[in-house]
């Protein structure tokens, strides 16, 4: 039985459709790249799934819980890191953890141990009792897949985990996402630009374009659609979007993204 299934889902801002009728269907332990353009619509269905957005039309449910009628069921077994900074600089990485952990109505006797345990999971044990402020990119965004897990969800989202990161912040992430999935079995879907990423992380992957799936399956799959012989996952992302990877987006988007990556750095 799928964790993840979306039927027709589909969003509008005025005559702008964001998300286009979309069906797609997730396995339970998998990690699931989303990939497309700027403006193709992942983050849009993202917000949705994790019910932030509400649809326009079409559904979707989370381990068996539905996004409309179920909503904070939903929410009670996802995990979501967004694409902006989530931890609050002006506390520590425990006390970060300790108010996620209060929020979700973790059981009194079992939070110091959930939080302990968050920490250590991600490498930050001896640094707890920083302020996350003083903490590195990298330490910023292990402390946020912390604040994803401290209620043991079933299914985590992550909206361009590694934008801003150097490539040794990035991956250590990877590493811990790896890691996350074959110790728990949380089943991952993913956004992100990194063609890297994906092909390196990921079980699957779908190409979003104009709010559409226009193609999907496992990098090899995806590869091997348009010829293989030394095709990249970069060749399948032009292929079938017409975009290259560095396809701009909007200035508001464009703004957010350096925003991150500055607070990051």
């Amino acid at each position: 039985m799928s964790i993840l299934e979306t039927h027709s889902l589909t969003r509008r801002f005025g005559t702008l459709t964001a998300v286009d009728a979309l069906n797609l269907s997730i396995e339970p332990g998998e990690m699931f790249g989303l990939l497309g353009p700027n403006g193709a619509g992942k983050t849009t269905t993202i917000k949705m799934l994790t019910t932030l957005l509400p649809p326009t039309s079409g559904g979707a449910s989370v381990a068996g819980y539905d996004i409309i009628r179920q909503p904070a069921a939903v929410r009670r077994v996802i995990g979501y890191v967004p694409q902006m900074i989530s931890a609050d600089g002006t506390l520590t990485g425990y006390e970060n953890l300790l108010i996620i952990a209060k929020l979700y109505d973790v059981p009194r006797a079992e939070q110091e141990k959930r939080v302990r345990a968050a920490l250590d999971f991600v490498g930050l044990a001896d640094s707890a009792d920083k302020l996350v402020r003083a903490y590195s990119g990298g330490m910023i965004r292990r402390l946020e897949i912390a604040q994803s897990l401290i209620h043991h969800p079933q299914m985590l989202f992550l909206d361009e985990p590694t934008i801003g990161l150097d490539p040794n912040a990035r991956r250590a992430i990877w590493g811990h996402l790896e890691q996350l999935r074959h110790e728990f079995g949380t089943t991952i879907l993913l956004t992100t630009h990194l063609m890297e990423e994906a092909d390196r992380l990921c079980d699957r992957v779908a190409i979003m374009h104009l709010g559409r799936i226009a193609a999907i399956g496992t990098p090899a799959e995806l590869k091997a659609s348009i010829g293989g012989n030394g095709a990249t996952l970069e060749d399948v992302f032009v292929h079938y979007t017409g975009n290259t990877l560095d396809s701009g987006g909007t200035y508001r988007e464009t703004l957010r993204e350096r925003r991150t990556a500055r607070r990051l750095g």
